[in-house]
């Protein structure tokens, strides 16, 4: 199996072009945190993501936007001037837009930064009793099993 599965933030702006037949290609660069280092350490890690999810990826993200990433590794190499090069990549399947969505006054929507689960119309906004849209607000916790 040849499963990788990422959380981090873009080091730098996502570098988007388009390949044959306008195929965007979207190349990544993930920094993400080392828990078991003694200092702060990330590794960072790149990523290429194709088609319309590459082209989410430059309509939305940006230096330092977080992201889940589920793909494979691959590692490849070529000629340059003479010498082998070695690189390694992770080729997404899913991206993940990780960031909250910024709270306007009276909105209290959840969900990724720019929609999430692509949730639509007030289907997550807050109604004036403060539970969320689709949600009954408990009046007592003394009922609770647990």
């Amino acid at each position: 199996m040849n499963i990788v599965i990422l959380v981090g933030n873009l080091a730098r702006d996502p570098e988007v072009r388009y390949g044959a037949n306008q195929l965007a290609i979207a190349k990544l660069t993930i920094a993400v945190n080392d828990p078991l280092s003694k200092e702060d350490r990330a590794d960072f890690i790149r990523v290429t993501a194709f088609g319309k999810q590459a082209e989410n990826i430059e309509r939305y993200l940006k230096k330092g936007s977080k992201v889940g990433v589920e793909g494979r590794w691959r590692h490849d190499s070529y000629e340059k001037d003479g010498q082998r090069i070695y690189t390694d990549e992770v080729i997404a399947n899913r991206v993940e837009f990780l960031d909250r969505k910024e709270r306007s006054e009276g909105d209290a929507s959840f969900g990724g930064q720019y929609g999430g689960s692509a949730a639509t119309g007030n289907a997550g906004s807050a109604p004036t009793g403060g539970a969320p849209a689709g949600f009954a607000e408990l009046d007592d916790d003394d009922d609770l099993p647990f």
